[in-house]
């Protein structure tokens, strides 16, 4: 019986690894057909990502390239990343078709709007991030600049700063959901999470001063946000947490 049941488990975890490879080439196959379709534009895509940089500079400056294939690569990076993003929903999409045979009918009601908000709120960070912190960050530096300097930004470490910039802006924006599924998920209460909110507001300005320039603006942009987005997460936690609980915990 107890090689049987070694067999079965066996089996259903070989059942898993084919399923998860299916599922990741489904996603990879959306990816590069994106990435294909955008390759085209690829010089359009980059130029609107610099658009920000090209605002701040002063009449008639242009960023540089210092690599021999640097013009050719950096677009090809920018539209790789875009093609990620918009391919998101499917992406989370796929993860959770993945995890939810496993899951009983209120766990399913738990991911689903998870999965959509997390999306959402991750997209919506970056667009913070790109039409609202870039444009006053990059004015605010440049007006330090000396005289003296002609400044002319590396297009490969602008995008290295971009990226850096759009990671911590679109997980700053899902601290809702971390809020959300800590308090679901029993590891923390709501009144415990209120109970440390002045830790809280320290450590999203130190998180702010380790990922952002060494400048007060685009730090408070990045600290003030993640302050809101968690209270934000405090006033859903209770609610979310009473839509999406199990038959038995309603009762109770």
């Amino acid at each position: 019986m107890s090689e049987q049941s070694s067999n079965a488990n066996i089996n259903s975890f070989i059942s898993h690894l084919i399923e998860l490879r299916d599922r990741l080439v489904r996603i990879s196959v959306v990816v590069i057909i994106v990435f294909l379709g955008l390759m085209p534009f690829a010089a359009q895509i980059f130029d609107l990502l610099a658009a920000p940089m090209m605002h701040a500079l002063p009449a008639g400056a242009h960023m540089i390239a210092t690599g021999v294939i640097t013009p050719f690569l950096i677009p090809v990076k920018i539209t790789l990343v875009l093609a990620l993003l918009i391919s998101l929903p499917w992406v989370l999409y796929q993860i959770w078709a993945f995890v939810a045979p496993g899951l009983y009918a209120h766990e399913k009601k738990l991911v689903a709007p998870l999965v959509i908000a997390s999306s959402a709120l991750f997209i919506a960070g970056v667009a913070f991030c790109y039409f609202f912190v870039f444009r006053v960050v990059f004015s605010f530096v440049n007006q330090f600049a000396p005289k003296s300097i002609s400044v002319a930004p590396d297009i490969e470490s602008y995008l290295d700063f971009v990226l850096t910039m759009f990671l911590a802006f679109g997980v700053t924006f899902e601290v809702p959901i971390i809020v959300i599924v800590l308090v679901r998920m029993g590891f923390v209460t709501v009144e415990k999470l209120k109970a440390i909110r002045p830790y809280v507001i320290v450590g999203a300005f130190v998180v702010a001063a380790i990922v952002t320039p060494p400048d007060v603006t685009s730090q408070l942009l990045l600290a003030v946000p993640m302050c809101l987005l968690y209270e934000i997460g405090l006033l859903v936690a209770p609610w979310f947490k009473k839509a999406t609980a199990a038959p038995v915990e309603n009762n109770s």
